[in-house]
């Protein structure tokens, strides 16, 4: 293609944290982009929201706390095991993690519509509304994209389009994932005053807590819950592992609202009004799942691509996503001024992503993704430690054990065995 026929010289399809990072940051390096969202307004189609570790979004928005819409600074961790009338957690609170600010909360449908706001200030040419069929491809290459009866097209092309990710499909880069590399997310956002948030979670001025439920938030189900304070709202939800919900013949819907009445999370969220409800898939293969992510003109970033962590301690994907994003317009940048957007041009992209913390990461945790599918970790483990806890509290006037001996009682009861727990205590150390 010669310059005069082309529309732009790059197309980013999808305006997530990924999209609009790297549409961002192409259009700051002088690059005519247009940036292409399904949704009437960006954000429309993410409901819910998160915790996101915002400092790499700071280093592409200086001032992104003070200017964001962000809802509050995580500085409370819990760790949380259900069964169906206990809990056993860990609360760790630590205010290094408020200054300098390490996560915060996030509602999606506020964020990215703030991000697609900066772009357009950058020069981005914002197509709301507008549904990509497929990616144009002649020779084999990527060429631009299709969404109708009327075709862009552009040096290279960017797939920021989520995880099913139809045009990473399109150009040949990734056959539909294994259901054991994708989880059902089911979320809902509750309205609740500030003041009651603050009371309930032992919160002050924006504080924020973060919850990592295992157990019998998912009844038995590979996955886990979660809940993230607001402003003004909690987000709550369970990740279902896809391949293991088919399996047990379980409703998601089901588990979700079993998750609501569990009487650990129930008082948490008692009055509260439902302002948002919906589902989605979210990606829990790991590294395995990220595959190839560029070609002869296009690149894939962000959930399309696979980037998606989870330790069991922390869900991550929307750094990540803002990490591919800036990996992907430093690589398309020097591919146009070097005249070779080919896939040995675009090369430097996979290079970036993999030398920075996110690919570094992906690489740290490859172990993860398998280590979580082990069964017992969802309903075993949390049963054994609320019986050791229950010996060392419960005192009815028989002489008190050593904790070694409640814990070695507690284990003879327990389907576990010691040959799982050293298993899956050496599994456990070589994935995370």
């Amino acid at each position: 293609m010669t310059a005069t026929e082309l529309d732009f010289d790059v197309i980013v399809v999808g305006a997530g944290i990924a999209g609009c990072v790297a549409a961002y940051r192409l259009a700051k390096a002088g690059r005519s982009v247009v940036l292409v969202e399904r949704g009437e307004v960006p954000g429309s189609k993410n409901m819910s929201g998160g915790v996101l570790y915002s400092r790499i979004l700071e280093e592409v928005f200086p001032d992104f706390l003070d200017r964001a819409p962000v809802e509050r600074r995580v500085t409370r961790n819990y760790v949380q095991f259900l069964n169906g009338s206990s809990s056993v957690g860990i609360d760790y609170q630590d205010a290094r993690l408020a200054e300098p600010t390490n996560a915060v909360t996030v509602l999606r449908a506020k964020l990215d519509a703030w991000l697609a706001e900066q772009c357009e200030e950058a020069g981005v040419f914002l197509m709301p509304g507008v549904r990509v069929d497929e990616v144009l491809l002649e020779a084999g290459r990527v060429v631009g994209i299709r969404a109708g009866e009327d075709e862009l097209r552009a040096h290279v092309v960017i797939a920021a389009d989520g995880v099913n990710s139809f045009l990473a499909r399109g150009a040949g880069l990734r056959s539909k994932p294994p259901t054991n590399h994708l989880a059902l997310g089911v979320k809902a956002v509750v309205s609740l005053p500030a003041a009651t948030i603050e009371e309930r979670f032992h919160l002050s001025g924006d504080e924020g807590a973060a919850y990592a439920v295992v157990g019998d938030c998912t009844q038995g189900i590979g996955g886990g819950g979660f809940l993230y304070t607001n402003r003004e709202s909690v987000s709550v939800g369970v990740v279902l592992r896809l391949d293991d919900l088919v399996a047990k013949g379980l409703s998601s819907a089901d588990v979700f609202e079993h998750f609501l009445q569990h009487p650990f999370v129930e008082p948490l969220l008692r009055g509260g009004q439902v302002a948002e409800y919906g589902s989605h898939l979210v990606a829990e293969g790991g590294l395995e799942m990220v595959g190839e992510i560029h070609t002869d003109g296009m690149v894939v970033v962000g959930d399309a691509a696979g980037l998606t962590l989870n330790t069991g301690l922390t869900v991550r994907g929307m750094d990540l996503a803002a990490a591919s994003g800036i990996a992907a317009a430093g690589a398309i940048d020097a591919a146009i001024t070097a005249d070779d957007t080919s896939k040995a041009g675009l090369a430097a992209y996979r290079t970036a992503l993999f030398d920075s913390f996110a690919g570094q990461d992906m690489r740290t945790y490859a172990k993860a993704p398998a280590f979580l599918e082990r069964e017992r970790m969802y309903e075993q483990y949390g049963a054994l430690l609320a019986d050791v806890m229950y010996g060392a509290f419960h005192h009815d006037l028989t002489p008190r054990r050593h904790l070694r001996d409640v814990a070695w009682r507690a284990l003879r009861r327990s389907p576990l065995r010691v040959r799982d727990l050293v298993s899956d205590a050496l599994a456990g150390v070589r994935a995370l």
